[in-house]
């Protein structure tokens, strides 16, 4: 038994986790940044890659704080919290939009640009669709090794062809950085940082810790101290892989504004692909897509099944998985745009909690029995980002709430969450 690990292992640790993180979906917000943020590039990318990557390490580390998997994590602050929180974080990595937008990232980048301009896509979406969440259901349903070594031939497939049109754009510049615009221009490490939530890295680095967990205590690795520590170095080795793939698609938006404007991140990345290498490019990266989005749609059934059917035995893992595959058939037919833009109030809601509560783990032990700090900090933060992102109106109360240091950029919630661990702390919640 060790409680070392050599470079090599921190190497294959890290690259496990890139590859966790690091899905088709990824490939579709950094343009869009890229395009809207232009000239504030950097700061915007430091930004995303802080509120993706950053955050997807820190939930990873907290959970080695607190314990070895996600419901240890939620039991800090109580059993029945646990409970509702795990179910909410698989929904949203499951069949609420995670999953869903695999089928959608698929049928974007791969089906439309061979499709007739101009013509309904309802029809073609529908059968794509069908057939992508049928593949995963039979695939999720008898699990194979072949779908574990596609995985792994997958992704420096994916990076290959960003290599290949991110070098095409630098041989042959196809337009210049471009101004920013929108939150960009004012704040646009913060508007990133945001725009981060979308690749839901941050709750699945919760969900994801366990077997991160597992990896680093197969190299013999058995204090907890320890785990944590290279837990965090091969998180960094990850977020540096990321935040340089992130980069270059971002660069490729910057980019890309004499190619016109484009409902999402999709589109931007096939007309790209278009004008860098041509439609023969355009055609095997849309292969490549299509087979990596249904590895991720296959890992993605298959965790939640397995959550769902442990977590409640009454419920088969059979049905679990057929629901779940209809279900995201029918959410990824409102279109990629549609399904984006409808997951960001809920992400503006969920990430406050899940960043107050990750924070939190890491000063687990100086609050110990003090569980009025973390219902503080989450209900406070809570409080406010639901204010914000469904902009409820509930006269002065909301009034008062508008006057918080960094409201209007959506992290007003910060201030309060603080305050509400602070006031937690003399309420004897969970105290007898």
């Amino acid at each position: 038994m060790q409680d070392k690990m050599s470079l090599k292992q921190l190497a294959a640790v890290s690259l496990m986790l890139f590859a966790m993180f690091f899905g088709a979906g990824n490939m579709i917000f950094p343009p869009v940044l890229g395009a809207m943020a232009g000239e504030n590039l950097i700061p915007a990318m430091l930004g995303f890659v802080a509120g993706d990557a950053g955050l997807a390490v820190l939930a990873v580390a907290a959970v080695t704080v607190v314990g070895n998997n996600l419901d240890e994590f939620g039991n800090i602050v109580g059993k029945g919290f646990s409970a509702v929180f795990g179910l909410i974080l698989y929904l949203l990595i499951g069949p609420l939009f995670a999953l869903p937008r695999t089928g959608s990232v698929a049928f974007e980048i791969a089906v439309i640009p061979f499709l007739t301009p101009g013509s309904s896509t309802f029809i073609p979406s529908i059968i794509f669709t069908a057939v992508f969440f049928g593949l995963a259901f039979y695939l999720s349903s008898n699990p194979n090794k072949i779908v574990d070594i596609v995985g792994k031939v997958l992704t420096p497939a994916l990076l290959i062809s960003i290599a290949l049109i991110f070098g095409a754009a630098l041989i042959n510049p196809f337009g210049s950085v471009g101004a920013a615009t929108g939150g960009y221009a004012a704040n646009p490490f913060i508007t990133g940082f945001i725009e981060g939530y979308n690749a839901l890295d941050g709750p699945a680095g919760l969900a994801f810790a366990a077997i991160v967990i597992t990896a680093v205590q197969a190299y013999g690795v058995r204090d907890k101290g320890q785990i944590a520590k290279y837990t965090i170095i091969s998180g960094l080795g990850a977020a540096v892989l990321l935040a340089i793939v992130y980069y270059a698609l971002a660069y490729l938006g910057a980019c890309s504004g004499a190619l016109g404007t484009f409902a999402n991140g999709g589109q931007m990345l096939t007309a790209i692909t278009s004008t860098t290498v041509g439609t023969w490019g355009v055609g095997l990266l849309g292969i490549t897509v299509i087979l990596a989005c249904l590895t991720t749609a296959i890992g993605l059934t298959t965790g939640f099944g397995k959550y769902i059917s442990e977590k409640y035995p009454s419920i088969s893992y059979k049905l679990v998985i057929i629901v779940t595959t209809l279900f995201s058939f029918a959410i990824a037919n409102v279109g990629l745009s549609r399904l984006i833009t409808l997951s960001l109030p809920v992400l503006l809601i969920i990430y406050p909690v899940t960043i107050v509560l990750i924070v939190q783990a890491f000063f687990h032990n100086q609050i110990g029995e003090h569980r009025g700090v973390y219902w503080g900090g989450v209900l406070c933060a809570l409080f406010v980002s639901i204010i914000h992102s469904l902009g409820l109106n509930l006269g002065s109360v909301s009034e008062l709430v508008a006057q918080l240091p960094l409201y209007s950029t959506g992290m007003g919630w910060i201030l309060p969450a603080v305050v509400g661990s602070i006031i937690g702390w003399f309420v004897p919640v969970g105290r007898k």
